[in-house]
């Protein structure tokens, strides 16, 4: 029975992007992968040309561009850590604490900081490594759709997983394969982005993060604070008329960095649309100082471009354009699924130690869950994302 086949496989050296990808299509699986917030990478560690189907020296030649805004921005904001700490938030006890182990913990949170905010020029093509847990049918699902999906990393990936399911549970891999089908589905898919690059605005114009919120209220659902008045940590029981409750939350444009971290929880459905919308690189963190807003936006030409590049090679049918834009780079995300599950999501991504950048994308939307459920306010254990 496949289902009771655990399969771990550790995934070395695969792109940003495949990593993403593969998580949105294995919402039962376990697993890790390397955080771009706590680790500095560089300009070495990106995926080969071949992988993309793209010349060794043009490839290069754009991620190395990207690197060396990511290496500007990374100095920029270390320095703006050091000469207004009261951005980075760090507590005045942990800045004034003289000892080693202050020390080293102050560096941390300094360090922590830049990487939070210049991350956003990594290009999708940087280097990950990523382990997964699941079930060999849930392998064989992720084989068939990476060969049908269309990048050649992902086909590439699919050839090597084939390889390692042979050791654990060989007789599976007569599914694991290609299929018509799939193949049908994301070529629909890719014609259809296609088609919406048309409408596309002028991407030097600013997108706005919109936040929206649907609920399909359960019958079961009479009094809504009733049902959180054990659920005293974010780990504690909700009630079952919360749990019998549909919620649709997205956002029209957020970048790739956020999506990545909103698209790892596991429960229910997520969707986004691969295109282009914006790009996001931090400015609202200074836009109350004029001089450190327009260092910064001399960046920003490198995020707009990535994400030009990528509209073009997508109109021309390159089924490897996505991988022309960045961790800025803004997409479309939405998520289905249950009110707990919402409600979990929300108290731990605005909780300590959570990216300042998604802490408010959750915050937008709970205000909204507020607009339908007031009395809930106060009772969901809504942080406010102070470092760690």
């Amino acid at each position: 029975i496949a289902d009771n086949v655990p399969v771990a496989i550790f995934m070395d050296d695969i792109s940003i992007f495949l990593a993403y990808f593969i998580w949105s299509l294995t919402p039962t699986a376990g697993g890790q992968e390397a955080s771009t917030r706590y680790i500095k990478l560089n300009k070495e560690g990106i995926i080969d040309a071949e992988m993309v189907g793209e010349n060794k020296e043009d490839w290069e030649g754009f991620n190395h561009k990207m690197f060396e805004a990511y290496e500007r921005a990374l100095s920029f904001w270390e320095r703006v850590g050091k000469e207004h700490p009261e951005k980075s938030r760090i507590p005045k006890k942990i800045l004034e604490d003289k000892s080693e182990k202050g020390e080293k913990i102050r560096k941390r949170m300094e360090r922590n900081f830049a990487f939070d905010r210049a991350r956003y020029f990594l290009p999708v093509g940087a280097k990950t490594n990523m382990m997964l847990l699941m079930s060999a049918r849930g392998w064989v699902e992720l084989i068939k759709n990476l060969l049908a999906s269309g990048p050649t990393e992902a086909k590439i990936l699919a050839t090597k997983l084939q390889e390692e399911l042979a050791l654990g549970a060989s007789r599976m891999l007569k599914h694991a394969r290609e299929d018509e089908f799939y193949i049908r589905e994301y070529r629909k898919e890719f014609e259809f982005l296609q088609q919406e690059t048309r409408k596309l605005l002028d991407l030097e114009e600013e997108i706005e993060c919109k936040a929206s919120l649907k609920v399909m209220k359960s019958d079961k659902l009479k009094n809504p604070e009733m049902e959180l008045e054990n659920h005293k940590t974010r780990y504690g029981p909700i009630g079952k008329g919360l749990k019998l409750t549909a919620v649709e939350f997205s956002w029209d444009a957020i970048a790739m960095a956020e999506i990545r971290d909103l698209n790892r929880h596991r429960t229910g459905t997520k969707n986004c649309p691969l295109l282009p919308k914006g790009f996001y690189f931090a400015e609202d963190q200074v836009k109350d100082q004029k001089e450190l807003l327009e260092e910064l936006n001399k960046f920003k030409e490198f995020g707009t471009k990535a994400n030009q590049k990528a509209i073009e090679e997508l109109r021309k049918g390159n089924r490897n354009y996505i991988y022309f834009t960045c961790l800025g780079s803004q997409f479309e995300f939405t998520h289905v699924t249950t009110a707990d599950k919402f409600i979990y999501e929300a108290e731990l991504r605005t909780g300590i130690g959570a990216h300042y950048r998604y802490a408010k994308h959750l915050r937008d939307v709970l205000e909204l869950w507020y607009e339908k459920f007031p009395t809930t306010r106060g009772i969901i254990l809504e942080g406010s994302a102070e470092p760690e």
